[in-house]
């Protein structure tokens, strides 16, 4: 696992791009794992701040609840389509895998949540002419390519 600001000494051009795709909108998605291990997804708002990847949360909210049982979570960016006449010139999504730490006082009830995400992967998918391209950063890995037609 690894900070983002480790992430971002690797792999600066893809962390940009990342970073872009979060910001499209306020809103993203984050999936956790259920008490029976069946995933939840909810809406979230993702801060890059420090160096670090911040996630928050209502006081008792069933993701926070979660992460708290099992920290495995994957965060996908805000979405927007890819253009009808021309798909290449969309801009692409962004997703992150990792570990939830929470940082806030798990005894405070009434306050919110607050959790440092230890990074994984994280995941750029474009479209270039008929293909899907795909940059991918694990820990140790670095960064590959891929594509599909």
């Amino acid at each position: 696992m690894a900070s983002w600001s480790d992430v971002e000494k690797e792999a600066p051009e893809l962390t940009a791009a990342v970073r872009k795709r979060f910001a499209v909108r306020k809103h993203a998605t984050v999936a956790t794992l259920r008490r029976d291990g069946s995933p939840r997804i909810s809406g979230t708002e993702v801060e890059f701040s420090d160096g670090e990847i911040w996630l928050g949360s209502m006081p008792g909210a069933r993701k926070a609840r979660d992460l708290r049982r099992d920290p495995r979570l994957a965060l996908h960016s805000p979405t927007v389509d890819p253009p009808d006449d021309d798909p290449s010139a969309w801009n692409g999504e962004a997703k992150l895998a990792g570990r939830a730490v929470e940082v806030s006082d798990p005894q405070a009830v009434d306050e919110p949540h607050r959790f440092r995400i230890d990074v994984t992967e994280v995941v750029l998918t474009r479209v270039s002419g008929d293909r899907l391209v795909m940059q991918l950063w694990h820990p140790g890995r670095g960064v590959e390519f891929r594509d599909r037609a």
